[in-house]
């Protein structure tokens, strides 16, 4: 047994670093979207609270962090928590927010994060979270507002569909108090209302979902336009460095020609 798994790690790493060496020197994905799926079913696989899901996906979210700095992606944004998962079981619902508490706290005690400049933003509805992590989101925001080397998006208390009503929304606004003039809206314009104005780049060039679902569940529906979409058939806690690559390399062999 013990010489069959070694046998099994072995070709793992040689299969890991030959799909490095075909996707290290191609064209690869400025911006990575992920929908991280399949926490809590890897759980009740396993006979678990639906929450050690969560707690072992954050874990995964950390390593796919250092591998997408490996490979040098600029913008990574993690769809972590909807609006409509406030409508899961109260206890679940607290637990996850417990979860985001710990992993604030260690992103603000991050070296790793500092050393490579990454700023942190949560995009959603802010106001829907509990004010002490209100306010643990504003003082990582505010610690790493200034950098530009890499930019982290976590999507909590997001909706798409909010998103572009938000927009809607604060561009109505400044209609009618004679910032704006109907005439003058267009797509520039629109975008620089969404949660993802800051962005260098505002649109993912690959989404990948995990868990084996096919559908983006009002993720980034404006930004996706023309986003290059990955289902993998894994749950998040079991997503592996091979499964990401594999990924880049899926997008870097489709012709991108945006309907030209």
């Amino acid at each position: 047994m013990l010489r069959s798994l070694l046998s099994f790690l072995g070709a793992y790493k040689i299969y890991e670093k030959w799909l490095w060496h075909q996707v290290k020197d191609q064209g690869k994905p400025d911006h990575i979207a992920i929908i991280l799926d399949g926490n809590r079913r890897w759980a009740q696989d396993r006979s678990l609270e639906p929450w050690i899901g969560h707690y072992y996906g954050a874990d995964k979210t950390r390593d796919v962090l250092k591998w997408c700095l490996d490979l040098d992606v600029k913008t990574i944004t993690l769809y972590v928590f909807s609006t409509e998962n406030f409508q899961r079981p109260r206890e679940e619902v607290e637990r996850l927010m417990q979860l985001f508490r710990e992993k604030f706290s260690e992103a603000l005690k991050s070296e790793e994060m500092h050393r490579h400049r990454v700023r942190v933003k949560v995009i959603g509805k802010i106001d829907m979270l509990p004010p002490d992590l209100q306010e643990m989101i504003r003082e990582i925001e505010e610690e790493t507002k200034s950098y530009d080397g890499h930019f982290l998006n976590l999507a909590i208390a997001y909706g798409g569909r909010a998103e572009i009503v938000d927009a809607a929304r604060k561009i109505a606004q400044k209609v009618a108090e004679g910032e704006l003039l109907p005439e003058e809206i267009n797509e520039k314009i629109f975008e620089q209302h969404l949660y993802t104005a800051f962005l260098p780049k505002q649109d993912p060039d690959l989404i990948i979902r995990t868990s084996g679902e096919e559908r983006l569940s009002g993720f980034l529906l404006y930004q996706s336009a023309y986003s290059e979409l990955c289902f993998l058939d894994v749950y998040w806690p079991e997503f592996r460095r091979i499964d990401l690559l594999r990924a880049v390399r899926t997008y870097q062999k489709r012709k991108r020609r945006f309907g030209k």
